[in-house]
Protein backbone atom coordinates (compact mmCIF):
# COMPACT_ATOMS: atom_id res chain seq x y z
CA UNK A 1 0.00 0.00 0.00
CA UNK A 2 0.92 3.43 -0.55
CA UNK A 3 1.32 5.56 2.85
CA UNK A 4 1.36 9.14 3.86
CA UNK A 5 2.37 10.27 7.21
CA UNK A 6 1.27 14.32 8.40
CA UNK A 7 3.88 16.29 10.33
CA UNK A 8 7.64 16.05 10.33
CA UNK A 9 8.60 15.73 14.09
CA UNK A 10 10.40 12.99 16.08
CA UNK A 11 7.02 11.10 16.18
CA UNK A 12 6.90 11.18 12.70
CA UNK A 13 10.26 10.16 12.10
CA UNK A 14 9.71 6.62 14.42
CA UNK A 15 6.19 6.00 12.38
CA UNK A 16 7.78 6.35 9.30
CA UNK A 17 10.79 4.53 10.55
CA UNK A 18 8.52 1.42 11.24
CA UNK A 19 6.67 2.05 8.55
CA UNK A 20 9.28 1.55 6.29
CA UNK A 21 9.60 -2.01 7.22
CA UNK A 22 6.22 -2.98 6.53
CA UNK A 23 6.26 -5.82 3.98
CA UNK A 24 3.09 -4.25 2.74
CA UNK A 25 4.37 -0.64 2.18
CA UNK A 26 5.80 0.11 -1.03
CA UNK A 27 5.09 3.59 -0.90
CA UNK A 28 5.79 6.00 2.02
CA UNK A 29 5.24 9.94 2.15
CA UNK A 30 5.61 12.69 4.59
CA UNK A 31 4.52 16.18 5.27
CA UNK A 32 7.49 18.62 5.63
CA UNK A 33 10.16 15.70 6.06
CA UNK A 34 13.05 16.12 8.15
CA UNK A 35 17.01 14.73 7.72
CA UNK A 36 15.92 11.54 9.11
CA UNK A 37 12.79 11.32 8.06
CA UNK A 38 14.02 11.39 4.17
CA UNK A 39 16.05 8.72 4.57
CA UNK A 40 13.23 6.75 4.66
CA UNK A 41 9.76 8.67 3.23
CA UNK A 42 9.81 10.95 0.40
CA UNK A 43 8.93 14.27 1.48
CA UNK A 44 5.67 16.52 0.70
CA UNK A 45 6.35 19.75 0.11
CA UNK A 46 2.36 20.43 1.89
CA UNK A 47 1.49 22.32 4.78
CA UNK A 48 -0.10 20.23 7.63
CA UNK A 49 -2.86 22.71 8.05
CA UNK A 50 -3.58 23.10 3.71
CA UNK A 51 -6.04 20.17 3.82
CA UNK A 52 -6.88 20.56 0.21
CA UNK A 53 -3.58 20.27 -0.85
CA UNK A 54 -3.25 17.26 1.04
CA UNK A 55 -6.77 15.79 -0.24
CA UNK A 56 -5.51 16.25 -3.91
CA UNK A 57 -2.20 15.06 -3.09
CA UNK A 58 -3.44 11.66 -2.22
CA UNK A 59 -6.09 11.47 -4.37
CA UNK A 60 -3.75 12.05 -7.45
CA UNK A 61 -1.21 9.40 -5.89
CA UNK A 62 -4.11 6.89 -5.10
CA UNK A 63 -2.98 7.37 -0.80
CA UNK A 64 -4.32 4.28 0.82
CA UNK A 65 -3.58 5.64 4.46
CA UNK A 66 -3.30 9.00 6.04
CA UNK A 67 -1.84 9.02 9.42
CA UNK A 68 -1.87 11.89 11.24
CA UNK A 69 0.83 12.69 13.85
CA UNK A 70 0.21 16.23 15.35
CA UNK A 71 -2.93 17.05 17.13
CA UNK A 72 -3.57 20.40 15.39
CA UNK A 73 -4.72 19.11 12.09
CA UNK A 74 -6.94 16.33 13.82
CA UNK A 75 -8.60 19.66 16.31
CA UNK A 76 -8.63 21.16 12.61
CA UNK A 77 -10.94 18.56 11.15
CA UNK A 78 -8.70 17.13 8.04
CA UNK A 79 -10.16 13.85 9.09
CA UNK A 80 -13.48 15.41 8.19
CA UNK A 81 -12.53 16.50 4.40
CA UNK A 82 -10.09 13.37 4.10
CA UNK A 83 -13.60 11.10 4.39
CA UNK A 84 -16.12 13.35 2.78
CA UNK A 85 -13.05 12.88 -0.27
CA UNK A 86 -13.67 9.07 0.22
CA UNK A 87 -10.18 8.87 1.44
CA UNK A 88 -9.26 6.44 4.24
CA UNK A 89 -7.08 8.21 7.20
CA UNK A 90 -6.13 6.97 10.74
CA UNK A 91 -7.51 10.08 13.22
CA UNK A 92 -10.60 11.47 15.21
CA UNK A 93 -12.78 13.91 13.47
CA UNK A 94 -13.03 17.03 14.28
CA UNK A 95 -15.55 16.17 17.11
CA UNK A 96 -14.37 13.23 18.75
CA UNK A 97 -11.17 15.44 18.26
CA UNK A 98 -12.36 17.47 21.34
CA UNK A 99 -11.25 15.20 23.44
CA UNK A 100 -7.51 16.71 23.54
CA UNK A 101 -8.60 20.34 21.88
CA UNK A 102 -11.29 21.10 24.69
CA UNK A 103 -10.23 20.53 28.52
CA UNK A 104 -13.31 21.42 29.65
CA UNK A 105 -15.08 18.97 27.01
CA UNK A 106 -13.15 15.99 28.17
CA UNK A 107 -13.56 16.45 31.49
CA UNK A 108 -17.83 16.40 30.75
CA UNK A 109 -17.12 13.28 28.14
CA UNK A 110 -15.46 11.62 31.57
CA UNK A 111 -18.26 12.73 33.74
CA UNK A 112 -21.03 11.01 31.10
CA UNK A 113 -18.81 8.37 31.20
CA UNK A 114 -18.14 7.51 35.21
CA UNK A 115 -14.26 7.93 34.06
CA UNK A 116 -12.23 8.74 37.30
CA UNK A 117 -11.16 11.93 37.27
CA UNK A 118 -10.34 15.11 39.11
CA UNK A 119 -12.68 17.54 40.78
CA UNK A 120 -13.07 20.54 38.19
CA UNK A 121 -14.38 23.56 37.72
CA UNK A 122 -14.50 25.94 34.24
CA UNK A 123 -13.91 29.06 33.84
CA UNK A 124 -14.61 31.70 30.72
CA UNK A 125 -14.19 34.80 33.40
CA UNK A 126 -11.00 35.64 34.82
CA UNK A 127 -12.46 37.79 37.96
CA UNK A 128 -14.36 33.98 38.65
CA UNK A 129 -11.37 31.99 38.19
CA UNK A 130 -9.52 33.56 41.01
CA UNK A 131 -12.66 33.69 43.19
CA UNK A 132 -12.55 29.91 43.23
CA UNK A 133 -8.71 29.45 43.67
CA UNK A 134 -9.00 31.55 46.99
CA UNK A 135 -12.01 28.87 48.10
CA UNK A 136 -10.23 26.12 47.18
CA UNK A 137 -7.56 26.48 50.25
CA UNK A 138 -5.59 23.51 48.71
CA UNK A 139 -2.93 23.10 46.15
CA UNK A 140 -4.49 23.22 42.47
CA UNK A 141 -3.76 22.53 38.76
CA UNK A 142 -4.37 25.07 36.28
CA UNK A 143 -5.37 23.95 32.17
CA UNK A 144 -5.85 26.04 29.37
CA UNK A 145 -8.10 24.82 27.93
CA UNK A 146 -7.41 24.45 24.41
CA UNK A 147 -4.14 23.29 22.58
CA UNK A 148 -1.02 24.66 24.02
CA UNK A 149 1.62 22.27 23.05
CA UNK A 150 1.80 20.32 26.17
CA UNK A 151 2.79 23.24 27.78
CA UNK A 152 -0.87 24.87 29.26
CA UNK A 153 -0.96 22.87 32.36
CA UNK A 154 0.76 24.63 35.15
CA UNK A 155 0.65 22.55 38.66
CA UNK A 156 0.39 25.10 41.42
CA UNK A 157 1.60 24.33 45.64
CA UNK A 158 -0.23 27.51 46.60
CA UNK A 159 -3.06 29.74 45.68
CA UNK A 160 -0.36 32.62 44.65
CA UNK A 161 0.88 30.14 42.20
CA UNK A 162 -2.58 29.23 40.66
CA UNK A 163 -3.68 33.26 41.06
CA UNK A 164 -0.38 33.63 38.62
CA UNK A 165 -1.21 31.20 36.27
CA UNK A 166 -4.59 32.05 35.80
CA UNK A 167 -3.43 35.64 34.81
CA UNK A 168 -0.97 33.84 32.44
CA UNK A 169 -3.60 31.72 30.56
CA UNK A 170 -6.38 33.97 30.53
CA UNK A 171 -5.18 38.06 30.75
CA UNK A 172 -1.25 37.85 29.31
CA UNK A 173 -2.35 35.10 26.95
CA UNK A 174 0.79 33.03 27.14
CA UNK A 175 -1.07 30.13 25.09
CA UNK A 176 -3.00 32.61 23.01
CA UNK A 177 -6.76 31.88 22.44
CA UNK A 178 -6.35 28.16 24.09
CA UNK A 179 -5.99 30.18 27.64
CA UNK A 180 -9.34 32.50 26.92
CA UNK A 181 -10.89 29.45 28.73
CA UNK A 182 -9.56 27.13 31.84
CA UNK A 183 -10.00 24.28 33.85
CA UNK A 184 -9.03 23.93 37.51
CA UNK A 185 -8.98 20.59 39.11
CA UNK A 186 -8.05 19.38 42.32
CA UNK A 187 -3.92 18.25 42.71
CA UNK A 188 -3.95 14.79 41.92
CA UNK A 189 -0.86 12.47 43.78
CA UNK A 190 0.92 9.73 42.80
CA UNK A 191 2.58 7.63 39.34
CA UNK A 192 1.86 9.67 36.05
CA UNK A 193 1.59 6.99 32.93
CA UNK A 194 0.64 7.37 29.55
CA UNK A 195 -1.72 4.69 28.18
CA UNK A 196 -2.51 3.99 24.74
CA UNK A 197 -5.43 2.22 23.18
CA UNK A 198 -6.30 1.86 18.68
CA UNK A 199 -10.20 2.50 18.54
CA UNK A 200 -12.24 1.94 15.08
CA UNK A 201 -15.08 3.90 16.90
CA UNK A 202 -16.65 1.26 18.88
CA UNK A 203 -14.11 -1.60 20.10
CA UNK A 204 -10.49 -0.90 20.94
CA UNK A 205 -7.33 -3.30 21.28
CA UNK A 206 -4.55 -1.70 24.13
CA UNK A 207 -1.27 -0.55 22.24
CA UNK A 208 0.68 -0.30 25.76
CA UNK A 209 2.07 2.03 28.67
CA UNK A 210 4.36 3.94 29.33
CA UNK A 211 6.19 6.90 31.40
CA UNK A 212 6.87 10.59 30.18
CA UNK A 213 9.30 12.86 32.04
CA UNK A 214 7.17 16.46 31.26
CA UNK A 215 9.41 18.73 33.10
CA UNK A 216 12.25 20.35 31.82
CA UNK A 217 14.47 19.54 34.46
CA UNK A 218 16.02 16.45 36.91
CA UNK A 219 13.83 15.56 39.46
CA UNK A 220 10.36 16.49 37.72
CA UNK A 221 11.52 20.46 38.76
CA UNK A 222 10.73 23.69 36.05
CA UNK A 223 7.89 23.85 33.65
CA UNK A 224 6.40 21.36 31.44
CA UNK A 225 7.75 20.97 28.20
CA UNK A 226 6.29 18.77 25.10
CA UNK A 227 8.06 15.61 27.05
CA UNK A 228 11.93 15.50 28.15
CA UNK A 229 12.29 11.32 27.13
CA UNK A 230 9.86 8.05 28.18
CA UNK A 231 10.20 4.12 28.76
CA UNK A 232 8.18 1.29 28.02
CA UNK A 233 6.86 -0.90 29.55
CA UNK A 234 6.74 0.46 33.22
CA UNK A 235 7.39 -1.94 35.92
CA UNK A 236 4.78 -2.61 37.79
CA UNK A 237 1.88 -1.98 35.30
CA UNK A 238 1.30 -5.16 33.33
CA UNK A 239 -1.47 -6.46 31.25
CA UNK A 240 -3.70 -6.58 34.32
CA UNK A 241 -2.96 -3.36 34.49
CA UNK A 242 -3.56 -2.66 30.71
CA UNK A 243 -7.22 -5.14 30.97
CA UNK A 244 -8.47 -2.30 33.97
CA UNK A 245 -7.36 0.82 32.06
CA UNK A 246 -9.46 -0.72 29.21
CA UNK A 247 -12.50 -1.44 31.60
CA UNK A 248 -12.13 1.69 33.44
CA UNK A 249 -11.46 4.25 31.24
CA UNK A 250 -11.32 3.34 27.38
CA UNK A 251 -14.24 1.58 26.83
CA UNK A 252 -16.43 4.10 28.82
CA UNK A 253 -15.31 6.72 26.57
CA UNK A 254 -16.10 5.26 23.60
CA UNK A 255 -19.27 4.69 24.65
CA UNK A 256 -20.34 8.08 25.50
CA UNK A 257 -18.30 9.34 22.37
CA UNK A 258 -20.49 6.97 20.32
CA UNK A 259 -23.43 8.16 22.63
CA UNK A 260 -23.06 11.72 21.37
CA UNK A 261 -22.98 10.86 17.91
CA UNK A 262 -19.35 11.38 17.66
CA UNK A 263 -17.15 7.29 17.82
CA UNK A 264 -14.25 8.13 18.07
CA UNK A 265 -11.35 6.29 16.33
CA UNK A 266 -7.50 6.45 15.93
CA UNK A 267 -5.39 6.57 19.33
CA UNK A 268 -6.71 7.45 22.44
CA UNK A 269 -3.87 8.77 24.93
CA UNK A 270 -4.91 8.82 28.25
CA UNK A 271 -2.57 10.40 30.91
CA UNK A 272 -3.45 8.77 34.17
CA UNK A 273 -2.48 9.40 37.70
CA UNK A 274 -1.79 5.86 39.59
CA UNK A 275 -2.18 5.85 43.70
CA UNK A 276 -1.93 2.30 44.53
CA UNK A 277 -5.23 1.04 43.15
CA UNK A 278 -6.66 3.99 42.26
CA UNK A 279 -6.76 4.86 38.75
CA UNK A 280 -7.18 8.87 37.36
CA UNK A 281 -7.41 10.41 34.15
CA UNK A 282 -5.49 13.41 33.99
CA UNK A 283 -6.39 14.29 30.02
CA UNK A 284 -6.93 12.71 26.96
CA UNK A 285 -4.85 13.11 23.22
CA UNK A 286 -6.11 12.25 20.71
CA UNK A 287 -2.58 10.76 18.89
CA UNK A 288 0.61 8.99 19.56
CA UNK A 289 2.66 10.74 22.49
CA UNK A 290 5.76 12.51 21.71
CA UNK A 291 7.83 10.86 22.85
CA UNK A 292 6.68 8.40 23.78
CA UNK A 293 5.89 7.04 20.28
CA UNK A 294 9.57 6.71 19.50
CA UNK A 295 10.19 4.28 22.30
CA UNK A 296 6.56 2.58 21.61
CA UNK A 297 7.63 1.86 17.66
CA UNK A 298 11.15 0.21 19.30
CA UNK A 299 8.70 -2.27 20.80
CA UNK A 300 6.06 -2.56 18.04
CA UNK A 301 6.96 -5.74 16.67
CA UNK A 302 4.53 -6.29 13.42
CA UNK A 303 3.29 -4.71 10.11
CA UNK A 304 1.86 -1.02 11.52
CA UNK A 305 0.83 -0.02 8.49
CA UNK A 306 -1.83 -2.99 7.94
CA UNK A 307 -2.42 -2.87 11.93
CA UNK A 308 -3.47 0.98 11.33
CA UNK A 309 -5.69 0.39 8.16
CA UNK A 310 -7.81 -2.14 10.20
CA UNK A 311 -8.57 0.28 13.08
CA UNK A 312 -9.00 3.09 10.26
CA UNK A 313 -11.64 0.49 8.79
CA UNK A 314 -13.48 -0.28 11.45
CA UNK A 315 -11.76 -3.83 12.36
CA UNK A 316 -10.28 -3.38 15.94
CA UNK A 317 -11.16 -6.89 15.98
CA UNK A 318 -8.84 -8.47 14.09
CA UNK A 319 -5.60 -6.78 15.29
CA UNK A 320 -3.59 -8.66 18.19
CA UNK A 321 -0.88 -6.09 18.59
CA UNK A 322 2.83 -7.63 19.38
CA UNK A 323 5.52 -5.60 21.58
CA UNK A 324 9.00 -6.58 22.27
CA UNK A 325 9.25 -7.66 25.75
CA UNK A 326 12.57 -5.57 25.70
CA UNK A 327 12.54 -2.58 27.10
CA UNK A 328 12.83 0.87 25.00
CA UNK A 329 13.97 4.38 26.66
CA UNK A 330 14.34 7.33 24.38
CA UNK A 331 15.91 10.51 25.82
CA UNK A 332 15.08 13.99 24.12
CA UNK A 333 18.18 16.14 23.36
CA UNK A 334 16.88 20.41 23.41
CA UNK A 335 18.23 23.78 22.02
CA UNK A 336 19.05 25.71 25.27
CA UNK A 337 16.60 27.52 26.61
CA UNK A 338 13.93 25.46 25.41
CA UNK A 339 10.46 25.41 26.34
CA UNK A 340 11.23 29.44 26.51
CA UNK A 341 13.28 31.14 23.57
CA UNK A 342 15.98 29.21 21.85
CA UNK A 343 18.25 29.50 18.80
CA UNK A 344 17.84 27.78 15.60
CA UNK A 345 20.65 26.83 13.28
CA UNK A 346 23.16 25.32 15.65
CA UNK A 347 25.52 22.72 14.20
CA UNK A 348 25.15 19.22 15.07
CA UNK A 349 27.84 16.56 15.89
CA UNK A 350 28.34 13.14 16.67
CA UNK A 351 25.62 11.01 14.62
CA UNK A 352 27.78 9.00 12.59
CA UNK A 353 29.12 7.78 15.56
CA UNK A 354 25.58 6.45 16.14
CA UNK A 355 23.95 5.91 12.71
CA UNK A 356 26.74 6.21 10.71
CA UNK A 357 29.68 3.50 10.17
CA UNK A 358 31.96 5.75 12.68
CA UNK A 359 32.96 3.00 14.95
CA UNK A 360 32.80 3.23 19.22
CA UNK A 361 32.94 1.11 22.03
CA UNK A 362 29.78 1.20 22.85
CA UNK A 363 28.13 0.41 19.32
CA UNK A 364 30.63 -3.13 19.27
CA UNK A 365 29.02 -3.78 23.17
CA UNK A 366 25.34 -2.75 21.94
CA UNK A 367 25.85 -5.57 19.53
CA UNK A 368 27.31 -7.92 21.73
CA UNK A 369 23.83 -7.39 23.69
CA UNK A 370 21.53 -7.35 21.00
CA UNK A 371 20.90 -3.53 22.12
CA UNK A 372 18.74 -1.40 19.03
CA UNK A 373 19.80 2.67 19.19
CA UNK A 374 18.03 4.90 17.16
CA UNK A 375 18.00 8.30 17.09
CA UNK A 376 15.10 10.09 15.58
CA UNK A 377 15.32 13.94 14.23
CA UNK A 378 11.88 15.94 16.33
CA UNK A 379 13.53 19.73 15.31
CA UNK A 380 16.77 19.50 12.80
CA UNK A 381 17.22 20.98 9.32
CA UNK A 382 19.83 20.65 6.76
CA UNK A 383 22.08 24.12 6.16
CA UNK A 384 25.12 24.13 3.45
CA UNK A 385 24.86 20.22 4.02
CA UNK A 386 25.54 20.46 7.31
CA UNK A 387 22.83 19.49 10.02
CA UNK A 388 21.54 21.95 12.60
CA UNK A 389 19.10 22.33 15.12
CA UNK A 390 15.58 23.69 13.68
CA UNK A 391 12.93 23.45 17.13
CA UNK A 392 13.08 23.37 20.71
CA UNK A 393 13.23 19.39 21.31
CA UNK A 394 16.12 18.21 18.62
CA UNK A 395 16.41 14.63 19.08
CA UNK A 396 15.20 11.77 20.37
CA UNK A 397 17.87 9.32 21.53
CA UNK A 398 15.91 5.42 21.89
CA UNK A 399 17.37 2.29 22.66
CA UNK A 400 15.88 -0.95 23.17
CA UNK A 401 17.38 -3.89 25.75
CA UNK A 402 16.71 -6.48 27.81
CA UNK A 403 15.96 -4.14 30.43
CA UNK A 404 15.04 -0.79 31.73
CA UNK A 405 19.05 -0.45 33.08
CA UNK A 406 20.74 -1.59 29.77
CA UNK A 407 17.78 0.64 27.73
CA UNK A 408 18.68 3.88 30.11
CA UNK A 409 22.34 3.44 29.78
CA UNK A 410 22.57 2.70 26.14
CA UNK A 411 20.42 5.87 25.41
CA UNK A 412 22.54 7.76 27.62
CA UNK A 413 25.54 6.56 26.00
CA UNK A 414 24.62 7.33 22.34
CA UNK A 415 23.48 10.82 23.79
CA UNK A 416 26.94 11.10 25.19
CA UNK A 417 28.12 11.40 21.52
CA UNK A 418 26.21 14.15 20.29
CA UNK A 419 27.12 17.47 20.87
CA UNK A 420 25.51 20.93 19.82
CA UNK A 421 26.41 24.37 21.73
CA UNK A 422 23.54 24.49 24.71
CA UNK A 423 22.41 21.15 24.27
CA UNK A 424 20.44 19.94 27.11
CA UNK A 425 19.18 16.76 28.60
CA UNK A 426 17.29 15.33 31.70
CA UNK A 427 19.41 12.88 33.36
CA UNK A 428 17.13 10.82 35.14
CA UNK A 429 14.93 9.31 32.62
CA UNK A 430 13.67 5.80 34.55
CA UNK A 431 15.49 6.62 37.55
CA UNK A 432 12.44 5.84 39.55
CA UNK A 433 11.42 2.95 38.04
CA UNK A 434 14.67 2.26 38.85
CA UNK A 435 15.10 3.06 42.34
CA UNK A 436 17.01 5.93 42.05
CA UNK A 437 14.73 8.33 43.49
CA UNK A 438 11.24 9.02 45.31
CA UNK A 439 8.08 7.70 44.41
Amino acid sequence: MKVLVIGKGGREHSLCWRLNQSPTVWGLYCTGGSPGINQVAKPVDIAPDDFAGLVRFAAAEKIDLTIVGPEAPLAGGIVDQFERAGLTIFGPSQAAAQLESSKAFAKLVMREAGVPTADFATFDDADAARRYVKSLGRPCVVKADGLAMGKGVTVCASADAALAAVADAMETRRFGAAGARVVIEEMLRGEELSFFALCDGAGAVALGCAQDHKAVFDGDRGPNTGGMGAYTPVPRYGAEFEERVMHEVVRPTLTAMAARGNPFRGVMFAGLMVDGDRIKVLEYNVRFGDPECEALMMRFDGDLAETLLAIAQGRAREVAIRLSSRTAATVVLTAGGYPGDYARGTPIAGLERIDGVEPSEAKVRWAMEKTRVKVFHAGTATRDGALVTDGGRVLAVTALAEGLERAVTAAYEAAGMIRFDGMHYRRDVGARALGHMPA
